[in-house]
């Protein structure tokens, strides 16, 4: 992968350096401590640097130093750590310890009560464990994660209702540079909790958005941040069987998606002024004004143009468009209604509905 022209180096998850702590400390037991040692990926066999290895009675542990490639991630340069015991069960017993979180919500992928190892880290372990245990044998081990309380506040954690500790991740094993897929994931994780209780939910795009749903009475729990992603969203909000979205948030993300927009960073696509520009032509509006308009460099100063035009039924027509371009993004799937503000929190306009899934939203 490349970035401003240069190769980007990938990484491994916290996923694939627990499963190599927990391989290296069984190796260790077993006879001399590895350096390094390979577990096998999503993406095929990894090799992964053993940092620390320290023995006991009947335990090892061993640790491994994370690394995230140029990935920007919080967790690049902890340490993930496995503590093994070799037991003469078969049965193979992974638990977390310090620093990896306790589940305590419903809707995600591990029970309550559990320790956040997600499915495939959790397999991943067992199979890396199980890979070099003598036949018949089995084990105990407990993932620990010294500097996971600390960074979990930095995580989405918190509000997924993970406590104590970070989440043991990774689907393929592999972190890619700057990659979207893990913001992704934690987007949907939180729409899962959410829809364990609920069929409806507001979408906003940032904390101006969260804080305008708060300022409609809007409670904090029935509210989602899709970032840039709100195609993503829509589809995924979609096949998890909700039924309303409200999308609230201000012209500049809002206008975008009128124009059919679904990826709404600015280097994907901006076609703000020209959406706002050609409404204005539909609503009546004079070349000047239009290419007065189509010329601004901010969306403040394109509403402000419009106010002093007497063209508020643009933000009308705007608002029932970004209904419909939604609709069908999804097929119907969704009933979406939209509230659309300016930057300092002024409603311009809102579909017909849009107050009724408020005051739902409101319960």
């Amino acid at each position: 992968m490349f970035y401003q022209g240069k190769r980007l180096r990938e990484g491994y998850t916290t996923g694939s350096c627990a499963a190599a702590a927990a391989k290296a400390a069984v190796l260790a037991l077993l006879g001399d401590a590895p350096a390094q040692v390979s577990v096998q990926t999503g993406k095929g066999p990894l090799s992964i640097p053993i940092a620390r290895t320290e023995r006991e009675k009947e335990y090892a542990v061993c640790t491994v130093i994370k690394d995230s490639g140029d990935d920007p991630d919080v967790t690049n340069g902890i340490e993930v750590c496995a503590r093994v015991r070799i037991t003469q069960d078969p049965c193979i017993v992974i638990d977390g310890g310090e620093g990896v979180g306790r589940v305590t919500k419903e809707g995600l992928k591990t029970p309550v009560g559990s320790a956040a190892i997600n499915p495939v880290p959790l397999k991943m372990i067992g199979s890396e464990v199980k890979s070099v245990l003598p036949e018949g044998m089995g084990a105990d081990v407990l993932i620990f994660v010294p500097r996971g309380e600390e960074i979990a506040a930095k995580t989405f954690n918190p509000r997924l209702g993970i406590v104590g500790g970070i989440s043991i991740l990774g689907t393929s094993g592999i972190v890619r540079p700057m990659s979207e897929d893990a913001y992704k994931e934690s987007l949907a994780l939180e729409l899962d909790m959410l829809r364990v209780h609920y069929k409806s939910a507001v979408f906003v795009f940032g904390e101006q958005g969260k804080q305008l749903a708060a300022a409609a009475g809007i409670p904090e729990s029935r509210c989602l941040v899709t970032s840039n992603f709100l195609g993503y969203m829509l589809d995924y909000a979609a096949y998890r069987g909700m039924e309303k979205i409200l999308l609230l948030g201000q012209i500049g993300k809002l206008c975008k998606v009128a124009a059919g927009v679904f990826h709404t960073h600015s280097r994907v696509a901006d076609a703000r002024m020209e959406t706002l520009a050609a409404f204005a032509a539909m609503e009546g509006a004079g070349r000047e004004t239009v290419t007065a308009i189509y010329q601004c460099p901010t969306t403040a100063l394109a509403v402000q143009i419009l106010d002093e035009s007497g063209l508020q039924t643009v933000y009308c027509r705007l608002a029932e468009r970004i209904k419909e371009r939604a609709e069908q993004y999804v097929r119907e799937a969704l009933a979406v209604e939209t509230m659309v503000y300016t930057d300092d929190g002024r409603l311009l306009a809102q579909s017909k509905e849009a107050q009724a899934l408020c005051a739902e939203l409101r319960l």
